[in-house]
């Protein structure tokens, strides 16, 4: 009886876990079918390894042990692996504001470009049942062109015949205010006159004469403009419909939007060549290490050196002065950032108040590249020194008393004992954590955006740039913030140089920090 229970029982827990992978499996094809459908193929293939391995995962006995790590797996290729390889291949395109789309959307978009012309009716809507009526006022006649009762609730394009018949009672038209309601279901209608012209809506009162702008030559590319006749063929190497003249050469109009195609190394090389792109991205490279340095020494040495002070046992108020000097940290850096924008304001800040009325100097703290630049130190050691107290707070209490003991006996001075004892014992635990605070100075994009943006801007440069701007911010700029259009490729190759940079950096420190320790 007990190994009848036991068999039943197991069966019905493989027949619960068989239906569970079943459901899964469905899901995903479901997925991958619906992604694949709306053209996001990185996407389909994405979530058709990551969840066919977690299926395969955690419904086979064999791969129990990997049940513990494939989470962490899978969120490493989700969010680091997946963006990484989308940037990478973005950098060796022309992907921008102005080519977005794929060849076959952009050309599908172009075909369904059209232009007025001909006729123009008035027209008028009445309710019949459930239904509406569509009547077209003829200039200078009496009669109306009346279409075949249609409803307002279609969703695709809807063709209307009309044909000539007496007016219809005025009194029972719709208003405006129904009409612009309905103004979507309306621009969706076709109106086929009794010649064969058609007609859509041009406007609130009126249906116009409307021609498509342009016709698909027989080698399914071409495009010739309807109404200028002039002949547009694809540019495979700038990635726009461009005009073409008699003798096949290329002219100098094109056609937007524009289509995505791939470019090899040349927004690699606009960085290596194009001095309007090499000389900010070099000086900005090296602000940044150097902004990164600045702040990982000043936040260590102003938060070792408080840690030291509040710690001393002789000093009266040390609590009030540990919650005073915390507070920084407690406060939302966006809140502290915006608050020191205000108090550098060079004309109202506090600040400048303050120096004028001892020194009688107003810095232009936005406007000179240096004050700009020493701000942003000043600001980010504020709101990063906090940090460093607490953890030397905490490593302090580990310090053995007795070296201090000892110390005290050889007749030691504080200043002996800070470089002697306190010094090296705090700087080799610290040592990891200094490394992960240049990491994230390096891409301090918050500080930036909030407080300069960048600014102030240098003059003659290709893509925009500020002598404040880090690495990032200036990445940002070029994706978000270019003059001739959101240049995606170029960013995505600057992100990746980046990337490259930093990883060099990493391995560096990572080497450095292992002969530190050894």
């Amino acid at each position: 009886m007990s190994a009848t229970l036991e068999k039943t029982s197991w069966w019905q827990h493989s027949a619960l876990k068989w239906f569970a992978v079943s459901l899964c499996i469905l899901f995903t094809g479901y997925l991958v079918v619906l992604m694949y459908s709306q053209g996001e193929y990185l996407f389909a293939i994405l979530t058709l390894v990551l969840l066919g391995t977690g299926i395969y995962v955690f419904s086979n006995r064999n791969t129990y042990a990997w049940r513990y790590t494939y989470p962490g797996i899978a969120g490493i290729g989700l969010f680091i692996l997946f963006p990484l390889i989308c940037t990478i291949a973005i950098a060796f395109t022309n992907y921008s504001g102005t080519n977005q789309l794929t060849f076959e959307r952009a050309q599908s978009v172009l075909m369904s470009r059209q232009y007025q012309s001909g006729q123009t009716f008035t027209f008028k809507l009445y309710p019949k049942s459930e239904l509406w009526v569509l009547a077209l006022s003829v200039p200078d006649q009496t009669k109306q062109l009346v279409s075949e009762p249609f409803a307002l609730s279609a969703t695709e394009e809807t063709t209307l015949h009309v044909y000539e018949q007496d007016n219809i009672q005025d009194s029972e038209a719709a208003t405006l205010r129904i009409i612009t309601q309905n103004r979507q279901a309306l621009n969706r209608l076709v109106v086929v006159l009794p010649d064969g012209n058609r007609l859509k809506m041009s406007s609130l009162r009126q249906f116009s004469g409307v021609h498509p702008q342009y016709s698909l030559g027989e080698d399914g590319e071409a495009l010739t403009d309807n109404q200028t006749g002039t002949l547009y063929r694809p540019n495979m190497d700038t990635g726009f419909y461009q005009s073409v003249d008699a003798k096949g050469k290329w002219g100098n109009e094109t056609l937007t939007p524009g289509f995505t195609i791939s470019i090899g190394w040349k927004n690699f090389l606009r960085v290596i060549q194009d001095e309007g792109i090499q000389k900010p991205f070099l000086a900005i490279f090296v602000w940044t290490i150097v902004f990164s340095l600045f702040t990982v020494v000043l936040t260590v040495a102003i938060g070792m050196i408080l840690a030291c002070v509040v710690q001393w046992e002789t000093l009266k108020g040390r609590a009030i002065y540990r919650v005073l000097l915390i507070l920084p940290y407690a406060v939302p850096s966006f809140i502290s950032i915006l608050i020191f924008k205000g108090l550098f304001n060079q004309s109202f800040g506090e600040i400048n108040l303050l120096l004028s009325g001892l020194f009688g100097i107003k810095p232009a703290w936005f406007a000179d590249p240096t004050m700009a630049r020493t701000m942003l130190i000043v600001v980010n050691t504020w709101l990063g020194y906090p940090y460093m107290m607490i953890l030397c707070m905490g490593l302090l209490k580990a310090i053995p008393g007795d070296l201090y003991e000892a110390s005290a006996i050889d007749g030691a001075s504080p200043f002996q004992n800070f470089l002697k004892i306190t010094f090296p014992l705090l700087i080799k635990p610290l040592t990891p954590l200094m490394i992960a605070s240049f990491a994230f100075n390096f891409n301090n994009f918050v500080l930036i955006q909030l407080l300069t943006l960048g600014g102030p801007d240098r003059i003659g440069t290709t893509a925009p740039a500020g002598y404040t701007d880090l690495l990032v911010s200036y990445t940002y700029r070029i994706a978000f913030d270019g003059s001739s259009g959101q240049d995606f490729g170029l960013a995505a190759a600057i992100a990746t140089v980046i990337f490259l940079l930093v990883g060099a950096l990493a391995i560096i420190n990572l080497k450095a920090t292992r002969i530190k320790f050894d």
